[in-house]
This record gives structure tokens, sequence and C-alpha cells, in this order.
């Protein structure tokens, strides 16, 4: 078991046995876990506990997850795992793009949703951290704007490397489609849609093994793309 005693959780949703259940997991994990069952309490909590990540509840009555999601932002950049029940795409793509780091659907697999919350606290803790990136067989140097395979140098486009960059900086986290857009050609919701998926599968012929079953970066089917954690072994 992996000692993870100096991270603290904060759960925020509105179902007792929810919140039971997610804390006797987290617990068992090492986890210092505090909870809260509505937004306002919620954001009270993230003033006063300082947590290292929130899950946080879509449905919550009065003052709705993605609300709070958005309030949160306004002055945090704590990462937040979203919990939802609904599993619609549109909802999804919402969340990410409101800030959320990650979702995980209700029922979820505990043994996914650990593995999500250690993503999110190693690309918080990264952030301050010397720009080099190690994925399986992939070598990034971001200073050095260097990419290897298997230690051999790779040729990119300026676009391929922007995107590849973009992954990097936020791996094992959900980037969607319009978020990388935005961020690569100045626009969100335009036409450049098709055009990102062109770079998308001309980045893998030139770091994965196989382009056609893609190991590092992985498709979130009609939301967008997500680059594996170090070594890609934490999320699919």
């Amino acid at each position: 078991m992996e000692n993870h005693s100096k991270y603290k959780i904060l759960i925020i949703d509105d179902e007792p046995q929810i919140r039971r259940l997610l804390k006797m997991t987290l617990e068992l994990n090492n986890y210092k876990v505090f909870e809260a069952e509505n937004g306002k309490d919620g954001l009270l909590s993230v003033a006063m506990n300082h947590p290292d990540i929130i899950l946080l509840d879509i449905g919550l009555p009065v003052t709705d997850g993605l609300t709070i999601l958005k309030q949160l932002r306004e002055w945090s950049k704590i990462p937040v795992i979203m919990l939802t029940v609904q599993n619609s795409e549109n909802t999804k793509i919402e969340a990410l793009d409101s800030g959320a780091d990650d979702y995980v659907t209700k029922p979820f697999n505990t043994g996914e949703l650990l593995a999500r919350i250690r993503v999110a606290i190693r690309h918080s803790l990264k952030l301050d951290e010397a720009p080099q990136f190690s994925f399986g067989q992939l070598f990034i140097d971001l200073n050095l704007r260097v990419v290897k395979i298997d230690g051999e140098d790779i040729k990119l486009t300026a676009t391929e490397y922007s995107i590849l960059s973009l992954l990097v900086r936020n791996a094992g986290k959900v980037l969607t489609h319009n978020y990388i857009i935005k961020e690569i050609w100045g626009t969100p919701y335009s036409d450049n849609s098709q055009i990102l998926r062109v770079h998308i599968a001309q980045l893998r012929k030139k770091i994965e093994k196989n382009p056609a079953i893609p190991e590092l970066l992985i498709t979130e089917p009609a939301i967008g793309y997500r680059l594996k954690g170090n070594n890609g072994s934490e999320t699919n």
C-alpha cells in the first residue's frame, strides 16, 4: 500500500453512502479525508482545510457541481475530479471546459478512481518541476524542445510540437477538442476539429509503436484526448 498520508482529499457529495464508501477507500490508502454535503460547505472546507484534491459531485442540490467548480476556479487551481451519474458527453465536456481535471462516472471502479487521483496529484506537483517528461519509450524536454523515441530524435512540425507540449504539460488530464483548438489556433468552436484530428494522427505515427492501437495518446470518444501519465501506467 502506498503512503499518501501527506495528501488531503475533500469529498463534496450529498449522498451519505457515497461519502462513506469514498472515505473508507481513501483512508485505507492513507489519504486524509474531509467531507461536505453541499457546495457552500464544500467551498468553506476548501478555504479552511486546503485539500490537495477535490472529488466533486455534479448533481449537488441547490447549487450544482458545475456552478461550484466555476466559482472555485475563480480563486483556486486545486485539482478537481468530477463525480457524475450522467454519462452525457456534453456534461463531461462542460465540466472539463469549466476547469475540471478529470471525471469518473458512478458507479465507479475504486481502482480507476485511485489511479486518477494519483495522476491529478502528480500533475499538480509537476507544475513547478523541470519540464522533462518520460512516457514509456517517449522522452520530451520542453526547455530544449527535444522529442525522442527509444533515444532517437523525432522531428515534429511546429503545430505537432505545440499540440504535444500542451498534452505533456497536462499529462493524465483529459483535454477537450475545443480546449486544444483554442490553445493552438486561438479560436474555440471553429472548423479546426478536422485539422486537429489530422495532426493527432500524424503525431501518433511518430510517437506510437502502433498508431492504430495507441498506448500514449489516448482518445476520449467525442470529448478529446489524454496523454498518459508517467510511463503510461496510470490511466486508460
